[in-house]
């Protein structure tokens, strides 16, 4: 790039494996945020599933309808240099403002999951600036489908399920858990398949400093984009194990968001996939907090739970009157203790 480094300071990263750095400069940009991979533990995704691809074709797609992503000035196989959008996550912005003003910005971020949505509508079309028709965008070969839910089921009947027995699951237990996100797989493979962030949560959208009204936000890792009904990222967003909003924010949101959709889903359908996609969200989730925290030492994941098993419980007792396998998962999610300290040693 032509300048100087500064210095170089290391960015605490959450639960992923890749590490980040902010470099200063001396000269344009001043700073910019230096993204590096691991080599990657194959065990940490289920069997027959590639890896994640890399930011690009796909950042330069999103940037190209209009959606705001951060620049990238340049890098190799293993190491992305992007723009700096500074340190106030959508997380830290909402945690000392008033209901308005936190409304507002999570308005927007909704706004932007029916943007990723339509983008991903006219991919077939795009061929302007960086990228042309022939371009090949991994994100539209990927998908939410019954491999993934079935290793989110495997996550929850290792570490979460017995902390609600309070003892290690019996097979038919187990057994409980997996019915139960098969039917999450039903219902998701029977729903529209749009382009989704997968993991648009408020650690992963961040507050620009130089935002004017209604553009406030940019979105980061999103790498692991993949076609999933319209609800996922959704339930990412509102059902968010960091930042816990009420119900009437929530189901206010939701009403909003619902018609801005490409698809503008059935009301019934739309709030039934949206319980049934938090149980496999949020029991993934709630797994890999105790998972990190027994075989990482993190245990500052422990405090995420008790917002975690709210949701759940909320969705499990939703989705129960849909099926018998929901039904009987409810009575094992109802179990589920909210505090750390409650929870038994895996």
């Amino acid at each position: 790039m032509g300048v100087d480094v500064k210095s170089l300071d290391p960015i605490h990263d959450g639960l992923g494996l890749r590490s980040f750095y902010r470099v200063h400069t001396t000269g344009v940009p001043e700073s910019l945020v230096v993204r590096v991979d691991a080599v990657e533990d194959e065990t940490s995704r289920p069997t027959g599933i590639p890896p994640e691809p890399g930011l690009e074709p796909l950042r330069t797609f999103l940037a190209e309808h209009g959606l705001p992503v951060p620049l990238r000035f340049g890098g190799d196989t293993d190491t992305d240099l992007l723009e700096d959008l500074g340190s106030c996550s959508l997380g830290r912005a909402v945690a000392d403002v008033g209901a308005a003003e936190r409304l507002a910005y999570y308005e927007e971020a909704c706004d932007l999951v029916a943007r990723i949505q339509h983008a991903g509508l006219e991919h077939a079309g795009l061929g302007r600036a960086g990228l042309d028709r022939e371009t090949p965008i991994p994100a539209f070969e990927r998908r939410l489908d019954r491999t993934l839910f079935a290793y989110k089921a495997d996550l929850f009947a290792e570490w979460s399920l017995p902390t609600a027995l309070g003892r290690t699951p019996r097979a038919a237990e187990r057994e409980v858990v997996h019915e139960a996100f098969e039917a999450v797989a039903e219902l998701a493979e029977r729903a529209p398949q749009r382009l989704a962030h997968r993991d648009f949560q408020s650690s992963n959208l961040y507050v620009r400093a130089d935002h004017r009204p209604g553009h406030t936000l940019a979105m980061i890792d999103f790498q692991g984009a993949f076609l999933a009904p319209p609800e996922y990222d959704l339930v990412c967003l509102l059902r968010d194990s960091y930042v816990e909003l009420t119900n009437d924010e929530v189901e206010a949101l939701l009403r909003r968001v619902r018609p801005r959709l490409p698809d503008r889903p059935n009301a019934a359908a739309f709030q039934q996939r949206f319980a049934a996609l938090t149980l496999t969200r949020k029991g993934k989730d709630h797994a890999r907090f105790l998972y990190a925290a027994a075989t990482r030492g993190a245990r500052e994941m422990l405090s995420h739970l008790p917002a975690t098993v709210r949701y759940l419980k909320r969705a499990a007792a939703e989705c129960a009157p849909i099926s018998e396998p929901f039904a009987r998962f409810d009575e094992l999610v109802q179990r589920l203790p909210e505090r750390p300290e409650a929870t038994c040693e895996h």
